[in-house]
């Protein structure tokens, strides 16, 4: 049986030519075949898909807790202090794979996605413990332990399918990336409900907690490893050294950390600048859901759409057309722009988030570095979500001037496309130059 290694096109996109695949029963005798599907592939990528519906889909519905804290629960601390739990949180789900991207690759698969679950149902229900205006048990349950756990397996998930698939990897990543926006519509709506509803806090957080902790239980049931991890397990020193050397992965980081300074700008600040602009309070809350199922079927799709136009293409679209609505925001004033900002932006930022996955393995020509590789961009990238929403809400200022963030915004995330698209140039180059060779 011959096999031959996959190439690249220009475009980034995957090819195998020449190989025939084994059956399920000769996968193990050929672990360099890919089974491109198979009830174990499509289960594991099941179970990536609810570990991303749970973690960062909760993670990403912080708007929901940043309205309760603010109205209700926290009410002697200031909107900001109470935005930076949910900015550590997010910063830590791809700080820590820096750290889980190491463990992955050295093989602590299963004691990654089994601690990481653990911890995330402990945070949860020690968040449901916590008493009104105790800011500090709050920070540590929601912004630190949440984010932790929420980083242990992030990395994991995504990097797992990669033992199943390569010429189908962009769609299967892609599938389990739309776990998160799913995540981030099925979670607000319940969480609203039940923060406001006739539980209250305690009672409604346990709720969530206990549906997350079901969900995180069948993920750790279904997902599971093909290959051995390397004999020489990826050493970080070396990667970064390697990464420093691979320029269009420089470029590719440097594009994910101003995309990521802008990025979250329209989900932290929408609801709010639809309330002030007039419109209704019920409706502002929705329109949260509205940008969230715009995103799900972008993430959804953004596979399919990957597959003609190559995982660079789609990123370069997704990134420069997102910052050009980030700026149309200055314009939000009335339901129907809402609406039109909420479904564009939220399609966009979908692909974008679909891509990031898939976008690393294109630009990763060793396999047993994914793990280190996905570390290292998802670390230095989360700065920008870390620091982008504090500047954006300090230039907003009491007197909401809204123009503002949305010029600083869009522009870090116009500047994200323009640092994809100098990576895209140096990639094709270098594939039309070894391909001479």
């Amino acid at each position: 049986m011959l096999y031959t290694a996959p190439q690249q096109d220009k475009e980034g996109s995957e090819t195998l030519e020449g190989s025939h695949f084994a059956k399920d029963s000769n996968l193990s005798s050929h672990p360099h075949e890919f089974p491109e599907g198979g009830l174990a592939a499509w289960m594991t990528t099941f179970g990536a898909f609810l570990i991303q519906l749970c973690g960062f889909g909760y993670t990403t519905s912080f708007g929901v807790y940043q309205d309760f804290y603010t109205q209700h629960y926290l009410t002697n601390e200031t909107s900001s202090a109470i935005s930076w739990i949910g900015s550590l949180n997010t910063f830590l789900v791809t700080a820590v794979g820096l750290i889980s991207g190491s463990l992955y690759d050295r093989g602590y698969f299963y004691h990654l996605v089994i601690a990481g679950s653990l911890l995330q149902s402990f945070s949860l229900f020690m968040l449901s413990l916590s008493k009104p205006d105790q800011y500090y048990q709050i920070f540590l349950a929601q912004g630190v332990g949440l984010g932790i756990a929420s980083g242990l397996v992030y990395v994991p998930s995504i990097a797992v399918v990669s033992h199943y698939f390569r010429r189908r990897r962009t769609l299967a990543m892609t599938f389990v990336a739309s776990g998160s926006s799913l995540g981030a519509v099925i979670h607000p709506i319940m969480l609203n409900n039940l923060l406001n509803g006739r539980l209250g806090f305690g009672n409604g957080v346990r709720a969530s907690a206990g549906f997350v902790s079901v969900l995180l239980l069948i993920a750790c049931l279904c997902m599971r490893t093909r290959l051995d991890p390397p004999m020489t397990p990826a050493n970080y020193i070396v990667a970064a050294k390697k990464c420093i050397r691979d320029v269009p992965f420089i470029f590719a980081i440097a594009g994910g950390f101003f995309f990521q300074t802008g990025f979250y700008y329209p989900l932290f600040f929408i609801q709010l600048d639809s309330i002030k602009h007039g419109l209704s309070v019920t409706f502002s809350f929705y329109s949260l859901v509205i940008l969230n199922v715009s995103n799900c079927v972008a993430r959804v799709t953004s596979g399919f759409i990957a597959a003609f136009t190559g995982v660079p293409n789609l990123i370069i679209v997704a990134t420069i057309s997102g910052g050009v609505l980030i700026l149309g925001m200055i314009g939000l004033n009335s339901l129907a722009s809402v609406v039109v900002l909420g479904v564009m932006y939220g399609y966009f930022a979908g692909l974008y988030i679909a891509m990031v996955a898939p976008l690393v393995a294109t630009l990763t020509p060793d396999l047993s570095e994914l793990g280190a590789r996905m570390g290292i961009c998802f670390f230095i990238s989360g700065f920008g979500s870390l620091i982008g929403t504090p500047i954006s809400g300090a230039l907003l200022t009491s007197n909401y001037t809204w123009w503002i963030p949305a010029v600083f915004s869009g522009v870090a995330s116009v500047t994200g496309g323009m640092m994809y698209m100098i990576m895209r140039f140096i990639f094709v180059r270098r594939q039309i130059n070894q391909g001479k060779a």
